[in-house]
Order: C-alpha cells, then sequence, then structure tokens
C-alpha cells in the first residue's frame, strides 16, 4: 500500500469471472447522500482501466451510462454492481444509496460484501446515520476504510476530518483510526485556497503527484520530511499495537527500527481483521486525466488489504425442514448456496437478480431450487420451487457482458429467474437450502393508493406484486377494515419511487389518497333496544320482534352474545337468527359506520308468528333493535393506540419527548444503552404517528428510528370523534 510504481498496462482492465475466490474482493460503499460514493467508483472505474475518460467502455463497447442523469437516478436509491481489475484481483463494487429511506438496498450491500469503504465528504463530515452503520459492521466484525472526499471544497481540512473519523469510529481507541497518507497542496490560487494535487506516503515517505492526471513517484525533499514524522510515528505504533506479534512493540520502543515490509504486513492483517481503520483520501481525475487523485491507494487497499470470500464466514444454513446445514465457507466444490441480494426489471430481458454466491458454483441453464422465508405481511409468499436458471452475465455499463460460471465468493446477475425474490435463497435441486435471512427494515409510513382509471384498476394488482418483488422493504396491505390498498414505505423518497415505478415500469397510474386508521365503536354504558320487523304483501309475510339489552365490556373482549329468553317468546331455532343479525350490524358500525367491539348483547325477549317468522325476519330484527338501543346510547369512537419504541441519541431525547406529549402520547419510560443513546418507550394514537417515520427522521437529523406495534383500542377525545363523524357524514 503505497510502495507500487505506476500500475503496468496489465494489471487494470474489464473484470471477467474470476477463476478462484482469492481474486475476488467483495467491497460496499457506504456513506450518507452527496458524499461522493458514485463519484469515486466511477473514479476507480476509470482508473482500473474500466471505462475511458469519456464514458465509453474500453475495447470497443458501446456508451456507458455513468455520466447519464438517468443513470445516476437510478442508482442513488438502488444498489449497483460495478465489477473492475486490479492486479490480477476482481472488485466487485457495490454502490449503496446515501438516502435513509433505501437502507434495505444498504443492508443488501453489506451482505453481499466482505468489506466496507466509507466515503466521508470533508465538507459535511460524518451524520448519525453513517454512525450507525458503522456500528452494525463493527458488531459483525467486517473490516473497514475510511476514504475522505470533496477535499477541493474551500475549508476542506483532511486532519480535522480524520480527527472527526477517529472520534466517530475509533470508540475507545482513537489509534485505531489513521491516515496512511497525507494531502500535498499546490500553491495557492487567487482565492487563497491551495488545491491538493497529491499524496505522502507516511510509511513509503515517497510522494505521488497526481496533478498531470497520472500518478507520479517521487522522493521528498529533506526538509519535507520533519512534518510527516509525527503522523508516522503515530501510524506505525497505530499498526504495531494490532500486530500479531507482541514483541514489536518492545522492540520499536526499544529502538530497533522496523522495516516498511514487515509494517505493511501487519497493517493488511490488522485491516482484514477489522481492527484497524485505515484513512486514505480520493478525488475524481482532472479533465482528461486517467487517475484520479488516492484512486491508486485506494485500489491499492482493497486488494491487498481487504480480505478474500474465504474469510467470510457463511450465513446459518439450515434444511428446508430447518435442520442445521455446516457449510465450508467459500467452497466452489461445495453444495450450491447463493442467495439473491437484488431483483430488478429489465425492459428487454425481463427480471434480473443480483446473486452472491457463498458455496458452490452456479452455472447457467441449470435448474436450482429457490427457497424463501416468505414475508407474510409484506405481501412476499414463501418460496419452494424449482426455476432453470437463464444466463449469467456482469455489469459493463449498460451492458451486461456474459459469463460461464460463478464461483463461490463471487457476484453475477441471473437472468429470468421469474420465481425468486431479494432474500431468497439458490441451491441444488436435489439438495435444497435455506439461508437464514438478513435484517429487513420496517416500513413504518403508510401510502394509500387507487387506481386511476379502470385501465389502471386492471393492472394494479400486478404492477403491486411485481414492485413488492424487487423491494422486500416495502409492505403491501389489502386493509379488509378500511378498503384501502396501503403500501408501507420507509420514507418520502421511497414512496415517491415506489410511485414512479409503478408508473413508468409497468404502466399503472394510481392516485394517493388520505389514509385511513381502523377505528372501531363501543357503548359507553347500557342500553335497549327493541326489533320489529313486521311486512305483510299476500302471501307468507315476515314476522319477527325482538328486544336485547347492550352493555360495555373490558378491551378486548369482543362481540358477547347471551340468550335469556324464558316461555319459548323467540322459538330456539331462531335465536342464532337474532344473533347473526346482531353481529353483523356491529360488523358495520352503529354510529359512523366503524366496526362496534367490547359490547355484550343480550337478547331478552320477543315474538314470533307460527307462519310468518323466519331466519331472514329474526336476523333483521336483531339488527334493528341494535341500531334502536345505540340511537338512545352515549357511543365511544375507539382509535388504535400503537406502542412505540424510540432509539434516539441522548442529544434529542428531550425533543422527542415533547414532540410525544404533542402527538397525545404517554411515555411509559427510558432506558439508557450503548453509545450514547436511549430507549424511549410509549404509546400514541395511531392517527398521530402516520407519517411519524419522517417527522422523526428530522427531528433527530436522522439518527432515531422506531419500532411500533398493536397495543388496544381505546375511546378518543370527543372533539376528535365529532370531526371525524362530521367528516363520516359528509362523505
Amino acid at each position: 500500500m503505497g510502495d507500487k510504481a505506476n500500475a503496468h498496462p496489465g494489471a487494470a482492465g474489464r473484470a471477467t469471472a474470476a477463476d478462484h475466490p482469492a481474486s475476488i474482493r467483495n467491497v460496499v460503499l457506504v456513506g450518507h447522500s452527496g458524499s461522493g460514493k458514485t463519484t469515486l467508483v466511477e473514479a476507480l472505474a476509470l482508473t482500473a482501466g474500466a471505462v475511458n475518460r469519456a464514458g465509453r467502455v474500453e475495447d470497443g463497447g458501446t456508451v456507458s451510462d455513468y455520466d447519464e442523469i438517468e443513470h445516476r437516478q437510478n442508482r442513488s436509491v438502488q444498489l449497483s454492481l460495478v465489477p473492475v481489475e486490479w492486479d490480477g484481483i476482481k472488485v466487485n463494487l457495490l454502490d449503496t444509496p446515501g438516502y435513509a429511506d433505501f437502507v434495505g438496498e444498504l443492508r443488501a450491500g453489506l451482505r453481499a460484501a466482505d468489506a466496507a469503504l466509507f466515503v466521508v465528504s470533508a465538507s459535511d463530515g460524518v451524520d448519525g446515520s453513517t454512525r450507525m452503520v458503522w456500528e452494525e459492521c463493527a458488531a459483525v466484525g467486517m473490516p473497514r476504510a475510511i476514504v475522505i472526499t470533496h477535499l477541493e471544497a474551500a475549508r476542506a481540512d483532511f486532519e480535522e476530518m480524520t480527527r472527526t473519523c477517529a472520534e466517530a469510529f475509533g470508540g475507545d481507541d482513537p489509534d485505531a483510526v489513521l491516515p496512511l497518507y497525507l494531502p500535498l497542496r499546490g500553491p495557492e490560487g487567487p482565492d487563497g485556497h491551495a488545491p491538493v494535487t497529491g499524496l505522502t506516503g507516511l510509511l513509503s515517505q515517497k510522494l505521488f503527484d497526481y496533478s498531470s492526471g497520472e500518478r507520479k513517484e517521487s522522493e521528498p525533499g529533506e526538509d519535507q520530511l520533519p512534518e510527516l514524522e509525527e503522523a508516522r510515528n503515530r501510524l506505525i505504533e497505530g499498526i504495531i499495537s494490532e500486530s500479531e506479534d507482541e514483541t514489536l512493540m518492545d522492540r520499536y520502543l526499544g529502538g530497533e527500527p522496523v522495516d516498511v515490509k514487515t509494517l505493511i504486513e501487519d497493517l493488511e492483517r490488522a485491516v482484514a481483521r477489522g481492527v484497524f481503520h485505515p484513512v486514505l483520501a480520493a478525488a475524481p481525475a482532472a479533465d482528461g486525466g486517467k487517475q484520479g487523485l488516492g484512486t491508486v491507494e485506494v485500489l491499492e487497499l482493497i486488494t491487498r488489504g481487504f480480505p478474500t470470500p474465504f474469510e467470510h464466514p457463511t450465513p446459518g444454513v439450515t434444511t428446508i425442514d430447518g435442520k442445521p446445514r455446516e457449510i465450508k465457507a467459500c467452497d466452489t466444490e461445495g453444495p450450491l448456496v447463493a442467495e439473491v441480494v437484488k431483483t430488478s426489471s429489465d425492459p428487454y430481458v425481463g427480471r434480473v437478480s443480483l446473486v452472491r454466491v457463498f458455496s458452490g458454483t452456479l452455472r447457467p441453464d441449470e435448474t436450482v431450487h429457490v427457497s424463501g422465508h416468505g414475508l407474510a405481511d409484506r405481501g412476499h409468499e414463501d418460496h419452494d420451487v424449482d426455476e432453470r436458471v437463464g444466463a449469467l452475465s456482469t455489469p459493463f455499463g449498460k451492458q451486461q457482458r456474459p459469463v460461464t460460471h460463478a464461483i463461490a465468493g463471487d457476484l453475477v446477475c441471473v437472468a429470468k429467474l421469474s420465481r425468486a425474490e431479494t432474500g431468497d435463497t439458490l441451491s441444488a435441486k436435489d439438495d435444497p437450502l435455506l439461508m437464514e435471512p438478513w435484517q429487513m427494515p420496517d416500513p413504518l409510513l403508510p401510502l394509500a393508493i387507487q387506481a386511476h382509471s379502470k385501465a389502471d384498476e386492471d393492472k394494479l394488482s400486478q404492477g403491486l406484486s411485481r414492485l413488492v418483488a424487487e423491494d422486500p422493504t416495502m409492505r403491501l396491505e389489502q386493509n379488509q377494515d378500511t378498503h384501502q390498498v396501503v403500501l408501507w414505505c420507509l420514507g418520502e423518497a421511497h414512496a415517491d419511487v415506489a410511485l414512479e415505478r409503478l408508473r413508468s415500469r409497468y404502466g399503472v397510474q394510481v392516485d394517493v389518497v388520505p389514509h385511513k386508521v381502523s377505528l372501531r365503536e363501543t357503548f359507553a354504558g347500557k342500553s335497549g333496544g327493541r326489533g320489529r320487523h313486521v311486512k305483510q304483501s299476500g302471501g307468507h309475510g315476515q314476522y319477527a320482534i325482538c328486544e336485547i339489552e347492550v352493555e360495555p365490556l373490558p378491551n378486548g373482549s369482543g362481540i358477547e352474545f347471551v340468550d335469556k329468553v324464558v316461555g319459548g317468546a323467540v322459538p330456539r331455532q331462531f335465536i342464532p337468527s337474532v344473533e347473526k343479525g346482531v353481529k353483523a350490524q356491529a360488523a358495520k358500525g352503529v354510529a359512523a359506520g366503524y366496526p362496534l367491539i367490547d359490547v355484550r348483547i343480550t337478547l331478552l325477549d320477543g315474538k314470533a308468528h307460527s307462519v310468518d317468522s323466519s331466519d331472514a325476519a329474526f336476523q333483521t330484527a336483531g339488527a334493528l333493535a341494535l341500531r334502536e338501543a345505540a340511537a338512545d346510547a352515549k357511543i365511544h369512537l375507539l382509535e388504535p393506540v400503537a406502542e412505540v419504541s424510540i432509539l434516539v441519541g441522548d442529544d434529542y431525547v428531550g425533543a422527542v419527548m415533547s414532540d410525544l406529549s404533542g402527538r397525545r402520547g404517554r411515555v411509559l419510560g427510558t432506558e439508557q444503552t450503548s453509545g450514547n443513546r436511549t430507549v424511549v418507550k410509549a404509546e400514541v394514537p395511531e392517527i398521530e404517528i402516520g407519517r411519524y417515520a419522517v417527522d422523526l427522521r428530522s427531528l433527530s437529523h436522522g439518527t432515531a428510528r422506531f419500532n411500533r406495534s398493536y397495543a388496544r383500542h381505546e375511546p378518543m377525545p370527543a372533539q376528535i370523534a365529532e370531526r371525524i363523524r362530521e367528516e363520516t357524514r359528509d362523505s
């Protein structure tokens, strides 16, 4: 890292199918929107020779879409794969969205990768959501490095940003986050800003000048060495402290020199073990240049410091019936175990699945078993089917380059898996297996939609099913109470993308309508009612009379029907008819059209006719009796109450609790957790938290998250209930 000369022609190029897992690196890029992830990917692809300066793929290919606005917009909200080759190593770069709404794509990228590059803008710093992802990676021991971008900004300070990263990511050991290079600045311009033109390697003590657009190596002057000494010594101590050679620190402190080769080997091992996190700088190449600032150094770190797929343990695997199955990590000759990490639709080839192969070798045109846990609550069914694999390919700009196979450790695009969805497992048809799923964020922003026209209504169901097949973070709900179709999303941007995909991909135009919560009704006190259904119009008439009493029951009791008829006033065969009638009316509501719950309905008396009484007549009489009882009683409108649990930084606890109070919430308690964060538990009416996913993100600057679960229905305030009744009457 830092000692290599300029890459020779054979060191770079477009990536093809890898022949051995040791020659693969899977790297996910993480950072907030605007941090420069996609620009860095493009700069690395340019340096590696995968694209030329004009954005065209090398060796006579078609125009790449790296510079097209539409493609940039797609990549800003989707996980995308950009494979390149460097020094004989295939590097699968996984570019993730920076928007919090697309954390599902980020989680998929983390699942598919073996190491992570955290991209931090020198002008924006480290945001709360990036810190949370760092903690997720730390929890599983994923190797991480940091790339600082936007050093051309007027007030960009590499040293200060490095200290900020050490504080944010270093935890108890800030010396685990240290730079490998220091920026080399050119002469000041008219604005007083000195641009970064190159890098100084702290270990190699060499200068790497990028000002010409080509990396040029030189020796530093004698006057430049003293200013590097402090940073170099700190880096050496940081590396030695993580060395597996426990005698090295004592020897170093005793004055024994440590050669650069040993330091680099220890550095690479510490990075691969996830205990040391180097900081680098990068920028795109100037006009006409082929190598962007720091891109060679980043590629060297990836190929020499990041682990091979051998070092990535295979996630838990079971047989279809749930028995644990031991799978050797990255065994190309082992049983096939692969996972769909992303599903997308192509207008020409149909469904395309991005697949990470964990074991075995995947080949085109073979039949595989598709197994999936299913997410029934999100509109995803369980999968347990055989499918024929279509063509295998790797993305190359707009093209998909065909490959003959994909070995364990590699990523590949698979065509025509019509049943497989994101998160599904691919295995041999005669040895079906199932991988444990990765954690999917819970969509908490409801989007109620309806077809814009009759033509759209005919296509809506299919369009929605294809939409949720691509995105397991989206939940489709057909609400039986409100009769609404609801897409549950992660945020406003997620919802906007869903609507646009419905329109542009599937030709379905929908209208967004106000989301309704499932309200209920109940009696506030005891009441009685008489239902009289008597009609005579030639032939058999209709005759049924019944008297009932209604009284409220405790929360959660439902509808209880009691028969207290004496003397046969209502014949036994018609008592079930009365029960059926009152329950049917209860389901329709008695005041504002919402289901009636938590009451006991007692049948006290009635009358029948030997000829004209019937099942239908007593059903009608029962319904009439319940409506009459409701007319003489006070009816409570009940709203659903959710129990919410909010994980928030200590700095925002007060603001969150104050906001909950404004939403009629009741705080149940708080609990301190690690990382200077607090869990706030509260009960809040669901009608008040329809947009809480958006509002909480704004309130906490993207650092808080929450989950919710239904607690119960309870009476809503009189003024709100009256407003809803008026809206119901007007509709």
